[in-house]
């Protein structure tokens, strides 16, 4: 076995403290542990940009920058707490094969000695008294910054009217009447699990799918591949000849030793795409600093088998982020994703 630069993300079930912001996790499902507890991301720049409703967390990777000679020391001090967080969009009807109009990506970085956390490493233990309502009002529904509040209690808080109806018909109207509110998991949020990272590993004791191919284009040349009628369904994904079908194998391949990832990161690498195309055609820019960006991390589709979801999909997200993951105005910055579908066969 061998390792290669690439860390997978494994998901693992958690309690509910592990998974809180003042442990910096990374995380599927459930609400968004928030960095930044200030200039959040307004409900208004968190809706899908098909049906206009406010987009559910999906997930969040905690990747701070380490000392090194990649980065300045000045944007090594500016990351030293980086975390990327996802949204989509739960309507099925937003989700269009290769167009990624409803998921969206924000980043937030903070220094070590900031106002919301302590300078040293918290103790991995449940704190009772932890809240984010010191620094910020979150939707009752799903975690997002809020800007309204039940009418009646004002004791919970919502980030749209329409999530305000959801959670009086899931339960507030009866704990609004009875003045005793609590904090629910709505339907609308997935599962919610922690992601745990181990660094890749592969068995290069095997032809590799370049050197297959490469073999059997050479006997389709010679004519020594005959009809292929009796051949194994899984030796035909092996031995596929279209752009298509070359990188669906590859991607298959290299899945197939770790089945479970539902993530891939490598800060500065390539996707492993799962079709030839589309892939994007140029990475736009930073629009906070005008930097270029760089490819950081994919969602693989394993992630929608572990969150039981059948509504929406996709093939590979790809997220690609600011180089130097610029601090201007220390507010979350929206990054650039990239939908890809699995084609389909003509």
């Amino acid at each position: 076995m061998v390792e290669v630069d690439v860390e997978l993300g494994f998901l693992d079930s958690c309690e509910y403290w592990q998974v809180e912001s003042r442990l910096f996790p990374s995380k599927v499902g459930g609400k968004p542990a928030w960095l930044n507890l200030e200039k959040l991301p307004s409900a208004e720049q968190l809706k899908c940009k098909k049906c206009h409703e406010t987009m559910i967390f999906l997930c969040q990777l905690y990747a701070p920058f380490e000392e090194d000679n990649q980065h300045s020391f000045e944007d090594y001090l500016n990351n030293f707490h980086r975390t990327i967080f996802v949204f989509i969009c739960r309507n099925s009807s937003c989700c269009e094969r290769n167009n990624s109009d409803n998921v969206k990506v924000l980043r937030s970085n903070l220094q070590r000695n900031n106002k919301f956390y302590p300078y040293d490493p918290p103790e991995d233990k449940p704190e009772p008294d932890f809240s984010l309502s010191k620094w910020v009002n979150l939707c009752n529904v799903c975690g997002c910054l809020s800007e309204k509040q039940c009418s009646k209690c004002k004791k919970v808080h919502y980030c749209s009217r329409h999530h305000q109806i959801l959670d009086w018909k899931e339960g507030h109207k009866k704990e609004c009447a009875s003045k005793i509110c609590t904090l629910r998991t709505s339907k609308i949020l997935f599962d919610e699990w922690e992601i745990i990272t181990e660094p890749e590993e592969i068995n290069q004791s095997h032809t590799t799918d370049e050197e297959e191919l490469k073999k059997f284009e050479q006997l389709q040349i010679e004519g020594k591949t005959g009809s292929m009628v009796d051949t194994p369904e899984s030796d035909l994904e092996t031995h596929a000849v279209s752009d298509n079908d070359k990188c669906f194998s590859k991607f298959q391949k290299r899945v197939k030793y770790n089945p479970d990832q539902v993530v891939r990161y490598r800060r500065g690498g390539q996707p492993l795409w799962i079709s030839a195309d589309p892939v994007p055609e140029k990475i736009p820019d930073c629009e906070a600093c005008e930097g270029p960006r760089q490819f950081e991390f994919q969602i693989m589709p394993q992630m929608l088998s572990y969150l039981k979801e059948v509504d929406i999909d996709w093939g590979v997200l790809a997220v690609y982020t600011c180089k130097k993951s610029c601090s201007e105005d220390s507010d979350y910055k929206e990054e650039f994703i990239f939908k890809q579908d699995v084609t389909l066969s003509t």
